[in-house]
């Protein structure tokens, strides 16, 4: 029986299309025929069946995809094993990151992680924060970096830094020593507001801007990095995270707007795991000893 038989079968069990399947696979259809085919005669069983022009699987297909599935996931997992044996690796470790994070915090930290510990395999997992409790919580993720409080008291939580939001714009739209006196008002009213790049502050931060500033008009935008890039180009304006602009406002790309209307909130990153070993406090560690805010 050869295993790219049970993959083809995999995706076909997958797609109930035999041309989807093909695309998928980069094969012609009539290949995966064969290989449907070459797979049933080696099982004996009918593993699809066709009604009204329509792939269905039987009975005993439904069972030989679960644990064709699983076959071909344990295989996966020995063949990487075993490939990262042979480069050293002693062990596998996998993290978790919200894109909030990634472009910030996450490059220079990594290098000197890795640096620290070369036969460790590290895999990278770019996740939304509302995502990462049940990823750790779940075994597939060792360790999560969230903008998002963990509710899961069973869980080990260490709140990493807290910092500042602030009030952004391009430096095109604003000349800092000659433009006129700053209007929050009218700013807010005339320019574009992008919003919902953060998990937590979004909600209660509009219900207090709208009460004092009526007919602000927003954009969503579910990532900080664009809304970032939106608002340099000169497109609208934004409540960020210092860290996410500090390299823009330190070089001039966008400035921040004195806000007076309101305390802005904080808002805080959370590492979550598990169990806390000798790795997941040597990465606590490295992460507690950089500046963030």
């Amino acid at each position: 029986m050869d295993i790219s038989w049970i993959k083809t079968f995999c995706i076909s069990a997958e797609t109930l299309n035999f041309r989807k399947t093909s695309e998928l696979l980069h094969m012609s259809q009539p290949n995966v025929t064969v290989h449907i085919r070459k797979l049933e005669e080696a099982l004996g069983v009918t593993l699809f069946t066709r009604k009204q022009n329509r792939v269905h699987l039987t009975s005993e297909g439904a069972l030989f995809y679960k644990n064709g599935k699983a076959l071909l996931e344990n295989l996966d997992y020995t063949v990487q094993s075993v490939q990262a044996l042979a480069q050293g690796f002693t062990r596998k470790w996998t993290l978790a990151i919200s894109p909030l994070l990634a472009e910030t915090i996450l490059p220079s930290l990594l290098r000197q992680f890795l640096k620290a510990h070369p036969t460790m395999e590290v895999q990278i997992r770019v996740e939304e924060s509302s995502l990462i409790e049940g990823l750790v919580k779940s075994g597939e993720v060792d360790f999560g970096l969230s903008a998002m409080p963990p509710t899961d008291r069973k869980l080990h939580v260490h709140t990493i830094f807290s910092e500042d939001i602030l009030f952004v714009r391009s430096v095109d739209s604003y000349d800092d020593e000659s433009g006129p006196p700053l209007d929050l008002a009218e700013i807010l009213t005339s320019e574009t507001l992008f919003t919902h790049h953060h998990p937590v502050v979004w909600d209660d931060l509009l219900i207090r801007l709208r009460h004092l500033v009526p007919g602000i008009r927003t954009v969503k935008v579910s990532q900080a990095s664009i809304t970032k890039r939106f608002v340099q180009d000169g497109l609208g304006v934004s409540f960020l995270p210092h860290s996410i602009v500090r390299r823009e406002l330190l070089e001039g790309r966008l400035v921040t707007i004195p806000f007076s209307l309101f305390d802005l909130p904080k808002v805080s990153t959370f590492a979550v795991m598990q169990e806390e070993g000798a790795l997941e406090r040597a990465f606590l560690n490295e992460l507690e000893n950089r500046y963030f805010g």
